[in-house]
């Protein structure tokens, strides 16, 4: 399942003994030639094109700000829920300094 899957070699010369003697080795006095380019296939995707039209394009613009947008409003929320969070257990602790200290003081 996660072993990667190549694609077969399909430019690789065959090697038989011919070649490979010749093509390594050639006899004295004879030009070596160059083996002749493979001739590759074209890919076919199976897979739609994509074509941004000026309204696909203006809609996914105005989608990503309605994005940022939510974003931002739920974080500024979050992040204003623990500061009220924050002042009331700071004026709670006061509250009961206080009354500790009051208590103190009667006895």
């Amino acid at each position: 399942m996660f072993t990667p899957k190549y694609p077969p070699q399909d430019t690789a010369l065959p090697v038989t003994a011919t070649t490979s003697a010749t093509a390594h080795n050639p006899a004295p006095g004879q030009p070596t030639r160059a083996p002749a380019p493979a001739s590759v296939a074209p890919v076919v995707s199976n897979r739609p094109t994509v074509q941004l039209t000026p309204g696909s394009t203006l809609a996914l613009a105005a989608g990503g700000g309605a994005v940022v947008l939510v974003v931002g409003a739920v974080l500024v929320s979050m992040l204003l829920a623990v500061a009220i969070t924050g002042v009331s257990v700071a004026v709670v602790a006061v509250v009961l300094r206080l009354l500790i200290k009051d208590l103190n003081n009667h006895r």
